[in-house]
């Protein structure tokens, strides 16, 4: 691997590795990368494909995890000196949601609001002058967090309130609360998330990343949509993730009782959840005045990633240079979610995966109507949702 070189202003990654060992089970970059080219300055990354894994895979035969299997493809321009790095990180950028639509009235709800893209997506969205709800597990980081959003925004209608999406008491209780003081909700965000945690079980027997990122959401959205019914035109923004394409939902094994637990497949099965969510909620909320969208927010530079860091500080520290340049900013990243919340006309979409402040075809298994429709009713029986829509 040994080093990209200065010249080329792409990136240094590492000054002494060498090699790239299968053996050690370090990390599989890509197998056919092309070469990097200290003579020239520029880094090769042309396979015939043209494209670039980032990161690609941790070695299967380590026995570790499947990272991430996210490619960019990069024009001939990105790999110029200066200029063409500073069009690879506006490509990587992504989308701006360049709507200016005021809020005044609303009241929006995001979840895992108190860091990362959900705390950018709060301060976007009470600059408009919404009233913004924070759910959050950690309440005084969720105070820290509306402090500097209050400041921030001059908006001083930004609350707090408790929400632990892996306990569905809490999320029972959180909703009761909510319908009881709120007499309105227009944007509902699920933002809350986990990513490939060691297997931990929750108080309800659920696994941890399917019960965070899916069923405590998906028992949030059925408790309130009275309101969001009432407040109409509301929204329902699901945020799932690219990893969604090559997930599985095993209907027979959701926790991983019965088999070995991986982590990735948990977040993508996870993540597959949201996008069909997404799709069977429009479905039965067709002609409710409640639009609901799923989307990519990027790969982002967030604690979201903490648990990966945290058993390979190795990784940690070769992804971190490379973030830099290679990963988005949580206010980039919150880009597509403020654009499914404010755009004017999207209701026609409504079901659909965004990314980059735009539509974006699913994968297969995220356009499975049947699959969407098991899963919904396979998680009301496990939260013990009696009435859905």
């Amino acid at each position: 691997m040994g080093l990209v070189s200065y010249q080329s202003g792409l990136i240094w990654v590492w000054s002494h590795i060498s090699r790239v060992s299968y053996q050690s089970g370090l990390i599989w970059v890509w197998s056919h990368i092309g070469r990097v080219s200290y003579g020239s300055g520029l880094l090769s990354v042309w396979s015939h494909t043209g494209l670039v894994s980032y990161i690609g895979l941790v070695s299967y035969r380590s026995g570790l995890i499947p990272l991430f299997q996210l490619f960019f493809t990069v024009s001939p321009a990105a790999v110029c000196p200066s200029p063409g790095l500073v069009v690879l990180r506006k490509w990587i950028a992504g989308g701006v949601c360049r709507c200016s639509v005021r809020l005044d009235g609303k009241t929006v709800l995001v979840t895992g609001a108190n860091t990362g893209i959900g705390k950018e997506t709060c301060r976007d969205l009470a600059g408009r002058g919404a009233r913004v709800v924070m759910a959050c597990r950690d309440l005084s980081r969720a105070e820290r967090a509306a402090d500097e959003i209050r400041q921030s925004t001059g908006n001083g209608n930004v609350v707090i309130r408790h929400l632990d999406l892996a306990s569905v008491y809490s999320v029972s209780q959180f909703a009761k609360d909510f319908l009881d003081s709120e007499d309105r909700l227009d944007i509902l965000v699920n933002n809350a998330g986990v990513m490939m945690c060691p297997k931990w079980i929750t108080e309800d027997g659920f696994e941890t990343q399917i019960a965070v990122n899916h069923l405590g959401h998906f028992l949030l959205t059925n408790l309130l949509l009275p309101l969001l019914k009432s407040s109409t035109p509301s929204r329902v923004i699901n945020v799932s993730s690219i990893a969604h394409r090559g997930g599985q939902i095993n209907f027979d094994d959701l926790f991983f009782s019965r088999r070995p637990y991986s982590t990735l497949e948990s977040y993508r099965q996870s993540k597959l959840a949201n996008v069909l969510f997404t799709r069977e909620l429009a479905r039965r909320l067709r002609g409710s005045g409640v639009s609901a969208f799923c989307l990519h927010p990027g790969v982002i530079r967030t604690e979201l990633g903490r648990h990966i860091e945290g058993w390979f500080p190795l990784l940690g520290a070769l992804l971190r240079l490379p973030a830099l340049l290679l990963m988005k900013t949580p206010w980039e990243g919150s880009q597509t979610t403020v654009f499914c919340a404010v755009t004017p006309g999207l209701e026609e979409l409504s079901g659909r995966y965004f990314s980059d402040c735009a539509e974006k075809e699913a994968a297969p298994e995220g356009q499975d109507d049947e699959a969407a429709w098991r899963l919904w009713e396979e998680s009301a029986r496990l939260v013990r949702l009696k009435d859905t829509c």
